[in-house]
């Protein structure tokens, strides 16, 4: 995870966002970089349980430099150097090459050339992260999203929760984080009865992470009564993780994204990052 994108908005997880980039950029000296993101012309409101309202084409002429004054303010007071040209391999900087904002959707093209892009968990209110960059990022990048919630915790990846369930975007998601799980000192594969598809059981999963360097143990747990949701963020809060590793998947194709039960509450109620992939 040497590059990382940051699409930067005023909202009030921005300073976690940032927070939580720089503790992944620290980990692998990742060169980090932002740009200020816009709604997209003809932003419809969704009606997604967990987005907040996003009113078409209102956007502040003076954001973009706001938004890069504040990415600058803040790399600066951490002591993080901006990048130098044509630095290779990347190392621990920042860069903002974009004078302009630009608006949802580039967020899934441009992300494909980075190893992570970081946001914001989408709320209601007005001053929550928007879900519109969110399902760019996660749907049409083909790179995974770090999601931070309003607070970020002082490590990230140290103990990991993976929330197995045998689908293929579970496995996607869980090679993606795989430089960040062979860093971690425990890692817990779970599995929830009754939230299932075909596919390796979490013993199996734990066994290939295994092999793969990573200090796993399965877990399997019985929902009590409890949705799968609920049932997984019980078990991260229980076991102090300071990271999920989740797939996100849909059951529609259109653009207005209805995520999965799991995936759903997820986004709504975590208190800890997410890993999130497709």
């Amino acid at each position: 995870m040497k590059t990382i994108l940051i699409p930067t908005e005023d909202h009030d997880s921005m300073p976690a966002v940032l927070e939580a980039a720089l503790l992944v950029a620290r980990t692998f000296d990742s060169y980090m970089e932002g740009f200020a993101v816009r709604p997209s012309p003809g932003t419809y409101v969704t009606v997604e349980p967990v987005s907040s309202l996003a009113i078409s084409g209102a956007y502040d002429g003076d954001a973009p430099k706001l938004a890069r004054a504040g990415f600058e303010q803040f790399m600066q007071a951490h002591g993080v150097p901006p990048a130098q040209a044509g630095q290779a391999p990347a190392v621990l900087s920042y860069g903002w090459p974009m004078a302009e904002s630009c608006d949802d959707a580039f967020i899934g093209s441009y992300g494909r050339l980075f190893d992570l892009i970081v946001l914001g968990r989408p709320g209601r209110a007005a001053e929550n992260p928007r879900m519109a960059p969110l399902e760019a990022a996660l749907f049409e990048s083909g790179k995974p999203v770090l999601i931070a919630p309003s607070g970020v915790p002082a490590s990230i990846g140290r103990n990991v929760l993976v929330a197995w369930n045998g689908s293929t975007e579970q496995a996607h998601t869980n090679a993606y984080a795989l430089e960040l799980l062979r860093r971690a000192d425990q890692v817990t594969v779970l599995t929830v009865e009754g939230s299932f598809t075909p596919g390796p059981s979490g013993e199996q999963a734990t066994r290939h992470l295994r092999r793969n360097g990573v200090k796993a143990s399965a877990l399997t747990v019985k929902p009590a009564g409890r949705s799968a949701g609920e049932t997984v963020l019980d078990q991260a809060a229980a076991l102090g993780c300071d990271l999920l590793v989740k797939c996100a998947y849909t059951q529609s194709r259109l653009r207005q994204m209805i995520f999965g039960g799991v995936t759903r509450h997820v986004l709504a109620h975590a208190t800890l990052p997410v890993l999130m992939a497709h």
